[in-house]
């Protein structure tokens, strides 16, 4: 048993796995620095994962290889216009953010099915994509024993989840933009006494959110599924939301904990190469993900410090 081999499968089912999370919880990240929390995570990866498959379905005769990218913007575009009654719910009309939020994942649900149903001819998915991302094999880097299938050999779309935590990174903690945002998630009143528009902020972070939300969830419907389906994104919008906690709203934590929810899921292969069903039922496996994420957050929401007014409606005409 090349262990070698075993070890680079492990790494790069991991980073296959958590891209969507890291997605998801760049997305959560915006909104919530805001002071919007942002449950509906999962709604908007499921809007992301429906319309990614139907743009490219569309697209893929026509365009070839470009269609998964058509739908990969298309996604981005949908999720954010999907995330405006949100924002316009838990910002202009002081609503609860919470039961919005939970409110957007009943209807993403239903809303796709129904729309998925209508566009294939009553049939529950959307019918197998012919073009969607391939591996990218970067040249000399994809040589080197094990890192290179590991980290080298990986969809387009993962290097562009890493590339936007370092872009989420420099926005939020070095330039003008970022320091609004976080202000107005600390204390919108005082950020409002200096000029800076607290629904302006908080109507662009939700968007982004969705934008981004959204674009892990086209994530998985074109790389691992390659189709659309019910349980396309199966939770991993909650997930999402656990890293983004796990990882002190910050972009490098959210990214780490992506990671760790994603070895969760790639340890399913190996359990499967090594023969351990025979003792473990596969169900078991298959919860393992989402049994770390109640532990994790039982164990660590106490001790993360939230932006000061998460959550907390701000009217202008109070100060």
């Amino acid at each position: 048993m090349d262990w070698g081999v075993i070890i680079g499968n492990l790494i790069h089912d991991t980073i296959v796995f958590s891209t969507a999370l890291i997605f998801a919880a760049l997305g959560g990240m915006y909104s919530e620095r805001s002071g919007v929390v942002n449950i509906a995570l999962e709604g908007m990866m499921v809007i992301g994962a429906f319309t990614g498959a139907v743009f490219t379905f569309f697209a893929q005769d026509s365009f070839g290889s470009l269609a998964p990218w058509i739908g990969l913007v298309g996604a981005c575009i949908a999720g954010a216009l999907f995330a405006t009654p949100h924002a316009v719910a838990s910002i202009t009309f002081k609503a609860d953010q919470v039961v919005s939020g939970v409110a957007l994942n009943f209807l993403a649900t239903g809303l796709s099915v129904y729309l998925t149903k209508i566009i294939f001819n009553g049939a529950g998915q959307t019918t197998t994509l012919q073009q969607v991302f391939s591996k990218w094999h970067i040249p000399v880097l994809s040589d080197i024993p094990i890192l290179g299938h590991a980290i080298f050999e990986g969809y387009p779309t993962s290097y562009i989840a890493f590339a936007l935590v370092a872009l989420s990174w420099y926005l939020l903690f070095k330039t003008s933009f970022g320091l609004r945002l976080r202000a107005v998630g600390e204390h919108p009143r005082a950020a409002d006494t200096v000029g800076i528009n607290v629904k302006r902020m908080r109507y662009t972070a939700v968007m982004i959110s969705g934008a981004l939300a959204a674009m892990g969830g086209a994530t998985i419907a074109l790389t691992t599924t390659s189709n659309f389906s019910h349980n396309t994104v199966s939770g991993q919008g909650f997930i999402a939301l656990a890293a983004l906690i796990f990882g002190k709203w910050h972009p490098a934590g959210a990214m780490g904990a992506a990671l760790f929810f994603g070895v969760a899921q790639a340890i399913k292969s190996l359990v499967q190469i090594f023969g351990l069903t025979k003792y473990v039922p596969t169900e078991v496996i298959f919860m393992l993900p989402y049994i770390l994420t109640i532990l994790v957050l039982a164990g660590v929401v106490g001790r993360s410090s939230a932006p000061a007014a998460l959550g907390k409606v701000y009217d202008t005409g109070s100060r």
